[in-house]
């Protein structure tokens, strides 16, 4: 054997033993000493060639012994290199090969061993990054962060959130948001579904601060099963919008198959969980007035109010909201022609039953406050309010209805009990209804304040103001074609176009308008002879026409429109109207269809 040198690292210095010369390298920790003695042994029949030393960065040894917990070296690795200077032998620990490959496989040893020593300072790198830029809080730290003051902190798994700057920018409102603030988001995506998507949770992504301590990872105070999972089975029909909620629409070609609505596929819309309410002992609590007596009226006690019955049309303040959609991005439900339907409903007067628990009108302004029976986690029920008068006026005939369609409510529409108040926009038909009173001002609701308004085209998300616009109460004129189908190809010759129209606050549809040509010409449709009282038309007219194809026309571009008994008339387009929310879309609808050869 030559001469070698050792190299032995010790608290930051590496020795050679060969020269005896000392070279100040970078220093090792200072609680480590290492020894790495490379021995070569030179085999006569391989021809000097140039060699270059590879020093080991520090991390990598350090790495090195903490990931193999090395005290000392037991073995020697003999590694046979060449070099031009005989003088320059380093002396390894020594692991001997024979055989004339003995130089390469020693190289592909040191590769490996070089290899894996940059892995791991890599790795280590990357360790110690992610500890410099994550910041740890405990559970106690998040839950003291809950107002616009201290910050607004959330947590999702392990991670942490600092929403303040977003609250008022949640598209279900500010206090749904707060209801987190300080714990979990877990229990309110399970109930709110639509937050389980991509953009959502890279959204959220941008407000990360940090981790929770892993030795602090309790389960979520609220309760986290299924909220759904009691929910009553669907028709298959039903075109659905959303699961969790539950919010679905009848086809165009079955809607207007009859005058009404069969139960099963009567448009639904949920905002939350169907509660499974027991009619015997279901209680509906209606708050007295000053000197009056607050009344708790089982299903029977209803029953003894005398019965009414009434056919309204309900629609929901977001029906073709999709056609919205399709001028700019609006939040919402993307329904289209179908959120809207018709039933016959029986039940009480509200005016009746307000007037036993001592109200009366007044002349001071005062709202009829509802609160439904279904809830989230926290507690926080569906609520709604109408303007006293209309609740007291006999002629407004708001029912606290009992059956639809000569039947108890089905489940998805307010068994046992729901509010239905004609010519009123379906947010104010409050379902399960468990809670009415009389209050100076409308309801608290986020669903009467934070929603169900509308607003001028040039409002953003960024500059709206829900107090600056009023709830909306009755509905604008509205028509909508369900035969034929957009895209559909219809045979030459005739033409059948069937559809429906309605109007809020009772006013009649005396007039719908079909253009076969994009509304250049105009044909009068014929309206369904069901009758409509004057000041009382709570329900839609059906109407069809029957018109000749243009000779050699291959397309149509079917345009409708009605008119109410105040003239009030649909607008042509959608742009006009548009709104962040996407509600009170009632433009001309339009179908483009193909025409047989």
């Amino acid at each position: 054997m030559t001469a070698g040198r050792n190299w032995t690292g010790s608290r930051g210095r590496l020795q050679g033993g060969a020269a005896g010369a000392s070279q100040n390298l970078p220093p090792l920790s200072p609680t480590f000493g290492f020894v790495v003695t490379f021995h070569t042994a030179r085999a006569p029949d391989i021809q000097p060639r140039s060699a270059t030393m590879l020093l080991l960065h520090r991390a990598v040894v350090l790495r090195l012994q903490q990931a193999c917990r090395l005290k000392s070296v037991s073995s020697r690795i003999y590694i046979q290199a060449c070099s031009t200077n005989d003088s320059f032998r380093p002396q390894y620990p020594s692991l001997t090969f024979s055989g004339d490959n003995s130089s390469t496989r020693g190289w592909k040893v040191m590769g490996t061993l070089l290899g894996v020593g940059a892995v791991l300072a890599y790795q280590d790198h990357r360790c110690r990054a992610a500890q410099e830029s994550t910041r740890i809080y405990t559970k106690e730290e998040v839950s003291s962060h809950t107002s616009p003051e201290t910050g607004i902190w959330v947590t999702l798994g392990s991670e942490v959130f600092d929403v303040t700057e977003f609250v008022d920018l949640h598209p279900g409102g500010p206090s749904k948001l707060m209801l987190a603030a300080g714990g979990p988001l877990e229990p309110f995506w399970a109930l709110y579904a639509v937050h389980n998507q991509s953009h959502v949770r890279e959204l959220l992504a941008q407000y990360k601060i940090g981790e929770l301590n892993p030795e602090d990872k309790v389960a979520p105070t609220v309760e986290t099963s299924d909220p759904y999972a009691d929910d009553p089975i669907r028709h298959p029909a039903l075109k659905v919008n959303s699961q969790r909620p539950f919010n679905a629409e009848p086809p165009p070609e079955l809607l207007t198959e009859n005058y009404i609505t069969p139960n099963p596929i009567f448009f639904t819309r949920n905002h939350l969980p169907v509660p499974n309410l027991d009619p015997d002992t279901y209680r509906l609590h209606i708050v007295g007035a000053p000197g009056g007596q607050s009344l708790s009226l089982s299903l029977d006690d209803l029953h003894n109010f005398p019965k009414y019955e009434i056919t309204v049309t309900l629609q929901c303040a977001g029906n073709r909201r999709s056609e919205m959609t399709q001028v700019k991005e609006v939040k919402g439900l993307e329904w289209r022609t179908g959120a809207i339907s018709t039933a016959r409903w029986a039940g009480a007067r509200l005016c009746d039953v307000l007037a036993q628990a001592g109200h009366q009108l007044c002349e001071t302004e005062a709202h009829v406050c509802f609160e439904g029976l279904d809830s989230d986690p926290t507690g926080t029920a569906y609520g709604a309010s109408i303007p006293l008068a209309r609740a007291m006026d006999p002629e407004a005939e708001v029912l606290l209805a009992y059956e639809m369609n000569g039947q108890p409510l089905p489940r998805d529409h307010g068994f046992p009990v729901r509010v239905v108040v004609p010519g009123v926009v379906g947010a104010r038909h409050v379902k399960w209804l468990g809670r009415v009173s009389v209050q100076p001002e409308e309801s608290y609701s986020h669903w009467q304040r934070r929603d169900y308004k509308g607003f001028s085209p040039s409002v953003d998300w960024d500059t709206v103001d829900f107090d600056s616009a009023p709830s909306i109460q009755e509905l604008p004129v509205q028509s909508a074609i369900t035969e034929p189908r957009d895209g559909e190809t219809v045979e030459s010759g005739e033409v059948t176009i069937k559809g429906y129209a309605w109007s809020g606050g009772g006013r009649a549809v005396i007039r719908v308008d079909v253009s076969l040509d994009g509304g250049l010409t105009w044909q009068v449709a014929k309206l369904d002879e069901e009758e409509q009282r004057p000041r009382k038309a709570w329900a839609w007219r059906l109407w069809q026409l029957q018109a000749p194809v243009p000779a050699g026309q291959k397309e149509l571009n079917i345009v409708c429109k009605a008119v109410d008994d105040g003239y009030n008339v649909q607008p042509d387009t959608v742009a006009p109207i548009w709104n962040l929310r996407g509600v009170l879309s009632n433009a001309w609808h339009r179908v483009h269809v193909f025409v047989a050869p």
